[in-house]
């Protein structure tokens, strides 16, 4: 009967606890039982999740230490859309945890909630959307806290997390009046105290108000009890101080980081030390001390991870002081680290790339540039300046081959006959020592790869093997059961089937036995083993045969002969050759000056090339440059520079420019200014002006930058005049003239990519929908033009029912057409030109052309209307 009872009664004691732990009841059991489920079970898993999650971002973002550190190290990505993005699984949990700990424990009676643990689940909703960087939807989250549970104990963390979301909308001005507010109240907690101090600073940061972040951060770092972000301050207000040029302030901090030592991630007491080695004072500092505090850190074990960073400080350290042995060693040690740091490899790369220019080895410094240029931003500043400096240096590689080579000609080419010939001869001594050591050191690699070969295949096999499970079983005649490859098998690891080992037995024996006959008694000398005389003599011989042709062939480079009939053989040659290295002078000296800023290179070769007494246009150009050069690096010389321009060439554009003698007035107007006048007049169709005055401007101002500028306004002019043919002409000449030029790089585009498709044009037979008539008429012929001007205009008062128009286009020098537009067939063409034949109000007798607009096209572009008028008789 009692066990009856108990059966029948479980039913209902179950059922009093689920009526009793119902969320619609505001009893004890139901509120705690409640909070232990969503504390314990569900957002404790959504906890979990939620911490791999950070876990897996702080893993993920790599902090840029040569850019300011942001203060929150989560950093969002804005060149990804909003589709492109993809949601942590990690957060994703967190998030479903969450809302299912709302879902199915709030105890919402009577407007309040009665669960204490429901803000908790609001907290983690909202902290895992933000991290996944879906801000507005945790706004809500983080508010609904403040809203509904004004009594939290998580009230201030809500808060400060509201406004971290607020920032990362861009809200910075409400972040720092609402994080005020909060740091009024008195019973924040110390880690909530440095919170809201980081992240007002942050917000001042994102205002550009540094000193007021500066405040802020420095009481952030105070009051934190979390090492890593006490280190990260420190290291940001290091960064601030550098940058505004305080380096003590910068370096307190700094030492500040480093005094840390294990309580935070090495990494950044590493780039500490990194930063204070970029604020070395490189004239007073204890080069010493410097070096002996690197070498410690390079002896601790626990810096390996990052030598990359040492190692390039070091190189910078020698680069400095221009030991570049040193320097490069170190650089090439971070190299080899293969850091994970894109900048500091780019870094590396560039340094290596400026000691290479700075020694002249441009086409070393070329391909360090181009590495560095994979390792840059291709949106950054500096890749734009590098990329720019790098074509650049093509044309200085272009240049100073040609200046190095002809050079060395007309020095050779000077030289007396017996000291030329005694130059050559020791050249070629010098490069039969080349070529013997290139020689021994190709046969010594191939000895080693043989080698190398015979241990290789020696040590493929078994070291030990069972003796039943070989030699047994040989076939007959092969002992050891080997047998020489067959077909497509694999090469058997028998010498005799071995190539290698076969190559490096041959060179072994001929260095131990020398050339030995293929025959017997190999081991005596050939004189004990040849016992007939007569065989003898008879291999002597043959011997001294061979000897004799070896002496006989003579290589060609080895002979004097080979390079004398190299040299130019006239003096035009050499004239051409001295002129051509005065350019590559020129050129390199406005390179160096005008896209490198190198100005000691820039006045070596403007100051060489007056030296080899160069064409008259290169004078004034050099000297005057040489002048601006000098007012930067040598006062003195530079005004000695202007004594002789104006001395003794007073009447020179230079000399006015130098004396202020108005250039901007009269006729002496800057070579900018007379370029835009004569560009206006290209404008305005005046090809006949432009054309007369375009020689006399380019001789003007030769040897100026300006004159690749008029060159190619002379090509476009004799374009418009002389046609295609012409305008393709002097393209050529602006492009090869001008190579390293805007101007010459404009023309050589427009010569591979325009010229091609425009000289496929021809004239089409198709019935076009545009048509024209034309009247041409010459350039002295006044009174036919004015009688057919006058003419149209009436027509176009009296009878334009068609809304036709008229225009005066230049066809070449001597003729122009008056070109009636807008008729849109052929015959309707031919009726207006009757009109305007045959009726009394206009009676225009000079001869008419039909034409198509297309076919106009073709005639004014290559000026070939003879050619299409040709198969017609009008």
């Amino acid at each position: 009967m009692k066990k009856n009872t108990l059966k029948y009664s479980f039913p209902f004691i179950f059922l009093f606890f689920l009526i009793a732990c119902s969320t619609k009841r505001d009893t004890f059991l139901a509120r705690n039982s409640h909070a232990l489920s969503t504390k314990y079970n569900i957002l404790y898993n959504g906890g979990i999740a939620l911490d791999k999650g950070l876990a897996t971002i702080k893993g993920n973002d790599q902090d840029n230490f040569w850019k300011m550190l942001p203060i929150e190290k989560m950093q969002i990505d804005e060149n990804i859309s909003e589709k492109e993005k993809t949601k942590n699984p990690d957060f994703e949990l967190a998030e479903t945890k969450a809302t299912k700990a709302i879902q199915k424990h709030s105890m919402n009676i009577g407007g309040r909630e009665k669960n204490s643990q429901i803000d908790e689940a609001y907290l983690m909703l909202g902290k895992a959307r933000y991290y996944d960087q879906r801000f507005i939807p945790a706004l809500e989250a983080f508010n609904y806290i403040l809203y509904k549970y004004p009594n939290s104990s998580n009230i201030y963390t809500a808060k400060i997390w509201r406004e971290k979301t607020n920032m990362r909308l861009g809200n910075d001005a409400i972040v720092i009046k609402n994080i005020k507010l909060l740091l009024k109240k008195t019973d924040l907690g110390k880690q909530t105290f440095s919170d809201a101090n980081a992240l007002l600073a942050e917000a001042f940061l994102n205002l550009e108000q540094k000193d007021s972040a500066v405040t802020k951060l420095k009481i952030a770092e105070k009051f934190s009890r979390i090492n890593e972000d006490k280190a990260r301050y420190r290291f940001i207000l290091g960064q601030m101080y550098q940058e505004a040029g305080k380096k003590d302030s910068a370096a307190y901090f700094y030492d500040g980081v480093i005094d840390m030592n294990r309580k935070a991630d090495r990494r950044y007491m590493m780039q500490a030390y990194a930063k204070k080695a970029q604020m070395f004072d490189y004239e007073n500092g204890d080069q010493n001390m410097f070096i002996e505090t690197y070498n410690k850190l390079v002896d601790d074990r626990e810096n390996r991870p990052y030598y990359d960073i040492l190692f390039f400080e070091m190189g910078v350290f020698f680069d400095k002081f221009k030991e570049q042995e040193n320097a490069l060693e170190f650089y090439n040690k971070s190299l080899a680290r293969k850091s994970k740091d894109s900048y500091l490899i780019a870094s590396t790369y560039r340094n290596i790339g400026n000691m290479y220019f700075k020694n002249t080895d441009y086409t070393m410094a070329a391909k360090y540039y181009d590495s560095t240029l994979v390792k840059l931003d291709p949106k950054s500043r500096e890749f734009a300046f590098i990329q720019k400096n790098r074509k650049n240096l093509d044309n200085v590689i272009k240049y100073e081959g040609i200046a190095k080579r002809n050079d060395s000609i007309i020095k050779v080419k000077s030289l007396p006959e017996i000291e030329r010939k005694t130059y050559f001869e020791n050249y070629i001594a010098e490069l039969k020592k080349k070529d013997e050591s290139k020689r021994i050191l190709e046969e010594k690699e191939k000895e080693r790869l043989a080698n190398i070969e015979q241990n290789t295949n020696s040590n493929s096999t078994p070291e030990a093997q069972n003796p039943q499970s070989t030699g047994n079983n040989s076939p007959v005649g092969m002992p050891g059961g080997f047998n020489p490859p067959a077909g497509n098998d694999v090469a058997s690891v028998f010498y005799f089937y071995n190539p290698s080992t076969v190559a490096y037995g041959k060179l072994q024996f001929k260095k131990m036995w020398g050339n030995r006959a293929l025959a017997g008694n190999w081991r005596l000398s050939p004189s004990k083993s040849n016992a007939n005389p007569a065989l003898k003599d008879q291999m002597n011989s043959k011997q001294d045969s061979i000897n004799a042709l070896k002496d006989s062939i003579v290589i060609e480079k080895y002979t004097t002969e080979f390079y004398e009939k190299q040299l130019p053989a006239t003096q035009v040659a050499m004239d051409s050759i001295g002129k051509e290295r005065n350019f590559a002078y020129y050129q390199l000296g406005l390179i160096y000056k005008e896209k490198f800023k190198e100005y000691d290179l820039a006045s070596s070769k403007f100051e060489q090339l007056l030296l080899n007494s160069p064409e008259e246009k290169w004078i004034l150009p050099s000297m005057y440059n040489l002048y601006k050069i000098y007012q930067i690096t040598n006062p003195a010389r530079a005004e000695r520079i202007k004594f002789d321009i104006t001395a003794n060439y007073p009447n020179s554009r230079y000399a006015q420019i130098l004396n202020n003698t108005n250039p901007e007035n009269g006729t002496n107007l800057s070579p900018e200014k007379e370029y835009e006048k004569w560009y206006k007049l290209f404008q305005d169709e005046q090809f006949e002006v432009v054309l007369d005055n375009i020689d006399n401007l380019i001789n003007q101002y030769s040897g100026d930058e300006i004159v690749s500028k008029f060159e190619l306004l002379k090509a476009n002019t004799l374009g418009k005049v002389e046609g295609l043919a012409a305008y393709k002409k002097s393209m050529e000449e602006v492009a090869d003239n001008y190579p390293n030029s805007e101007e010459g790089k404009s023309a050589r585009e427009i010569l591979e990519k325009q010229i091609p498709t425009l000289e496929k044009l021809d004239f089409t037979t198709v019935d076009g929908k545009s048509w024209k008539i034309l009247y041409l008429v010459g350039k002295n012929d006044t009174k036919t033009a004015k009688k057919i001007e006058e003419a149209l205009k009436v027509f176009l008062l009296i009878e334009n029912f068609e809304r036709l128009t008229t225009s005066f286009d230049k066809y070449n020098k001597t003729e122009s057409f008056f070109a009636i537009h807008g008729i849109k067939s052929e015959a309707y063409a031919r009726d207006v030109a009757r009109v305007l034949k045959d009726d009394e109000k206009y009676k225009i007798s000079h001869p008419f052309i039909i034409i198509s607009s297309d076919n106009y096209k073709v005639v004014q572009m290559k000026k070939n209307l003879q050619t299409y008028l040709a198969p017609k008789t009008l």
